[in-house]
């Protein structure tokens, strides 16, 4: 079966997924990092293609490889009060769950995630509002804060196709830095990459905490009810 082609506005990607699952419902990974405890105030990420085409990302360069800074140490968009308000949106009925069908397809295919998966962060993200903005300043349906959009190559986040592709594209990079490990790569979504090396883990955060098991029951319920539709309306496992 094909690879389904990008958009014009989403990069491609240096790294390549190993064959292979870290555990069961993990991730495909392609990368290394090193998880630093609480003690580590530096989380600054730093990444380096080797010869066979694999992105490494790490918060402790070695000196021996040619690391490139990728992102600087800041918190995601995890804070007390969280959630999402919705702008105006005319087609909030139940059809709106499998309204991005293709997108999700065609994202999840490329970026080589699970379809279930995807739904499961947009689901808990914004419900499949195309409109939503959170009171931290995340946009669209896979709630991509400006900064990280902007890093994704995203242009025009209320744009679905462009924001789910983008979406997909961080997961992917999470996905890569945290070895296909499920919990961090959630984690980092919600809290940023840096919050998720500082801590060692998932960060004391209860926003984030109870983002993990909302992302991973949702997750459960996808995986278990073909129908988009159904699987949505219903409550996560």
């Amino acid at each position: 079966m094909p690879r389904a082609r990008p958009p014009s506005s989403a990069p491609r990607t240096s790294w390549r997924a190993r064959a292979g699952l870290r555990v069961a419902g993990a991730l495909l990974v392609a990368g290394t990092v090193t998880l630093c405890g609480a003690r580590s105030a530096d989380a600054d990420i730093f990444e380096y293609v080797d010869a066979d085409g694999v992105v490494h990302f790490t918060n402790v360069p070695s000196k021996g490889d040619p690391w490139k800074l990728y992102a600087k140490s800041k918190d995601g968009k995890a804070a007390p009060g969280g959630g999402f308000k919705p702008h105006p949106f005319g087609g909030g009925g139940v059809d709106r769950y499998a309204r991005f069908d293709e997108h999700i397809r065609e994202a999840a295919g490329y970026y080589q995630l699970p379809e279930a998966f995807v739904r499961a962060i947009i689901k808990v993200e914004s419900d499949f509002d195309p409109t939503a903005t959170s009171v931290a300043g995340a946009q669209g349906l896979m709630q991509l804060m400006p900064e990280t959009g902007g890093r994704m190559l995203v242009v025009d986040p209320w744009d679905p196709r462009e924001n789910i592709f983008g979406g997909c594209r961080y997961l992917r990079v999470l996905a890569n830095m945290f070895n296909g490990d499920l919990d961090l790569t959630i984690a980092a979504y919600n809290a940023g990459e840096g919050s998720v090396m500082r801590a060692g883990g998932i960060p004391n955060i209860p926003e984030t905490q109870n983002y993990v098991v909302q992302v991973k029951g949702w997750y459960r319920r996808y995986r278990s009810v073909p129908d988009p539709t159904e699987a949505s309306v219903g409550s996560p496992e």
